[in-house]
């Protein structure tokens, strides 16, 4: 059993699963998402066009829509273990999951000699690019920023001793800004990432920060832990 309060701040349906992961291992948190999903229009372009399929978000996915089963015969390269299980789920048999970031994934398919790429993103994706790979990238889904933090974790935060989980650099960058709105003091709380350069969007000021060794929930909630002790 964890000591920590642990707040996950990831939007819907992430959340929720991240939550679950949680409460098995132990914690004891709360789910403040600060940013709500919003599914945008895209036409999906022919498929025999591609060697590949890049995905580097599993709310990518999920918001795909019914187009995304014209792709199943292409292989996936996958940023991490959360995209993997939800193309999984929807279907998808080859899938190559990475170990890093989207620049990373991308170097993994390169080095299978992937050419030409069709990648699903979110509109605040990182603009990854390989000079081996011939990127066509569609915008599928927005996260909208929420105004405030809810009142439990305000309260957790406010109490000090809090660890927050961060899941892209976009949600460290609102986070902090939140704390900020709500006079939170940034040495009352510890955030745990996926990654460094989600780290990075934080800024500084906090009581302690850790990244986890790959982009999943399992080796975050272990960096997370790491900061128990």
């Amino acid at each position: 059993m964890t000591s920590s309060p642990l707040l996950i701040v990831r939007p819907e349906p992430g959340a929720a699963l991240t939550a679950k992961r949680a409460v098995a291992e132990g914690w004891q948190g709360i789910i403040s998402p600060i940013f709500a999903i919003e599914q945008v229009a895209w036409t999906a372009p022919n498929p025999a066009g591609y060697d590949a399929l890049i995905v580097t978000s599993a709310n990518a996915v999920r918001q795909a829509g019914p187009a995304l089963i014209r792709y199943q015969s292409l292989p996936v390269y996958a940023v991490g273990g959360a995209t993997a299980r939800a193309l999984k789920r929807a279907g998808f048999k080859t899938i190559r999951t990475g170990r890093g970031d989207a620049a990373a994934l991308l170097a993994l398919a390169a080095e299978d000699g992937i050419a030409r790429a069709l990648h699903l993103a979110g509109a605040d994706h990182r603009d990854a690019e390989h000079e081996a790979i011939q990127l066509d990238r569609h915008i599928v889904y927005r996260s909208v920023p929420l105004p405030a933090l809810n009142r439990s974790a305000i309260d957790m935060l406010g109490k000090g001793g809090a660890i927050v989980l961060l899941h892209s650099g976009r949600a460290a960058q609102h986070f902090a800004e939140l704390c900020d709105h709500h006079e939170i003091k940034r040495d009352g709380v510890a955030l745990a990432a996926l990654s460094p350069v989600i780290l990075d969007g934080a800024g500084e000021g906090w009581s302690a920060s850790v990244a986890a060794e790959t982009p999943d929930d399992v080796a975050l909630l272990a960096a997370a832990a790491g900061l128990c002790h």
